[in-house]
């Protein structure tokens, strides 16, 4: 979508404000925050009831689900009867602008909205509920003289109807195997971003409409098999925006209150999934990658590459992310030898990378959503061709915001570890046990400024 490129302002002094902020950050937790503060999902002052009934009501939520439908029908019929030309149809805007980084905000402001926009979900419920009629107007009817001889019928349990009413007449969803976690969501992830990053021609009508209708096709066949909760586990947007809003001021108690909290105590609650590392690596490993794809040298040496483009750049997307993934990987291994064992190494820390994520993600893509969400608004209303958009902010300040949000990331990053360390570790091994991830997160800093400053 455009890039830009020599932002005023000195590498010298962003490195030397991120260390910094960094250390200063470090050791101020090292001597004032001794025992865990953070209370995940168990925190937060309650919303007023009347918001709570109106959240939760059918009617908003069926809304939700229309609206989200809507939307998804109108992708597609621009997909189909739209001109083949980014330019004049708000079909790849959608995708890649309105979905894919507009999730960010309506996340990090609403919480885990994609679960109730999801068309997919939606689809699914309906299908289901349409063959649940169609079986209950065609009942089998046996008649004869042998009709007496017919058992009588089993009384279904109210928990076992409502499943069947949810999931489809006589049918029992098998229940996800406990070792799968988030690892389809971080498949889906990768795969999305290469059709964004590598794919010849991610804005094509053709190339836009065989993904949907792949990415359909399996996602509602593993949940006519798997019931309705693999869209929470599977489906690529649902994990990216419930990840994203555990950083949210809006959430839910244990108890299912709808709250107001500390967004540290969101994160805080994010469960140790397996799968958790790889989703939240393709996040921080893709985006790297779009930061470094755009540079003259790696354009040259994918052109030139004896590979081809596709393929070389394939392998430059796995690369940055399998690089994230092993930086934490060590890390992890480093902090059990400095501070001893832990149940869960990989995970224990992994909500600590969020923030970093959330950092790297606003830094990069801020310019791109103010600029071309409103264009792809602009084209859906029926502009031919819509006016070029102005740029939200001076060379300047959107280095200033770039930089600030990789450092504030960063921070927020070094709070949550340093919380959970003093939690998993005694006082004597819970600073030390941080030097690890302090390196870490100085080694993803310096790859962050280098890819905004380049």
């Amino acid at each position: 979508m455009g890039s830009q490129h020599d932002l005023p302002i000195s590498p010298f002094y962003a490195f030397a404000g991120a260390f910094t902020a960094l250390f200063v950050s470090f050791l101020a937790l090292g001597l004032l925050w001794s025992t865990s503060r953070f209370q995940g999902s168990r925190s937060g002052r309650p919303l007023p009831a009347a918001v709570q009934r109106v959240a939760d009501a059918p009617a908003t939520r069926t809304a939700l689900r229309v609206l989200g439908l809507a939307a998804a029908l109108f992708v597609l019929l621009h997909l189909l009867l739209g001109p083949d030309d980014p330019a004049r149809n708000p079909a790849p805007g959608a995708v890649y602008v309105l979905l894919w980084v507009g999730l960010v905000p309506a996340s990090l402001l609403l919480g885990p909205v994609w679960s109730l926009l999801n068309p997919l979900r939606t689809l699914h419920r309906l299908s289901h509920r349409l063959s649940h009629r169609a079986s209950h107007r065609n009942p089998t009817v046996r008649r004869g003289p042998a009709a007496h001889d017919t058992p009588p019928r089993r009384a279904i349990p109210t928990a076992d109807r409502t499943a069947a009413s949810r999931h489809g007449p006589g049918q029992t969803p098998h229940p996800l195997p406990p070792w799968l976690g988030l690892w389809p969501a971080a498949i889906g992830l990768f795969g999305f971003t290469w059709l964004e990053l590598v794919s010849p021609d991610p804005a094509s009508r053709t190339t836009l409409l065989t993904a949907l209708v792949v990415f359909v096709t399996v996602q509602l066949g593993l949940a006519a098999r798997f019931g309705e909760s693999w869209f929470a586990e599977g489906d690529p947007f649902e994990a990216y925006s419930t990840l994203l809003a555990r950083f949210s001021p809006l959430g839910r108690r244990d108890d299912g209150r709808l709250v107001l909290r500390n967004p540290f105590h969101g994160l805080d609650a994010t469960p140790e999934r397996p799968g958790l590392v790889a989703t939240v690596c393709v996040l921080l490993g893709s985006t790297a990658y779009d930061g470094f794809s755009d540079n003259p040298s790696w354009i040259n040496t994918i052109q030139t590459s004896p590979l081809g483009r596709t393929p070389a750049a394939t392998l430059g997307l796995l690369g940055s992310v399998a690089l994230v993934a092993t930086l934490y990987c060590l890390c992890a291994a480093a902090t059990r030898l400095v501070s001893g064992p832990l149940p869960r190494p990989l995970t224990a820390f992994a909500h600590s990378l969020l923030p970093i994520a959330l950092g790297y993600l606003m830094a990069h893509y801020f310019s791109l959503f103010v600029t071309e969400a409103s264009r792809t608004v602009i084209i859906a209303g029926g502009a031919d061709p819509a006016p070029a958009p102005a740029p939200p902010l001076d060379p300047g300040g959107l280095a200033a915001l770039q930089v600030i949000a990789v450092v504030t990331g960063h921070v927020l990053g070094v709070v949550a570890a340093h919380d959970r360390s003093v939690r998993l570790f005694p006082p004597a091994r819970a600073v030390a046990g941080q030097l690890p991830l302090l390196a870490l997160m100085i080694t993803y800093t310096v790859g962050g400024l280098s890819l905004l400053l380049n």
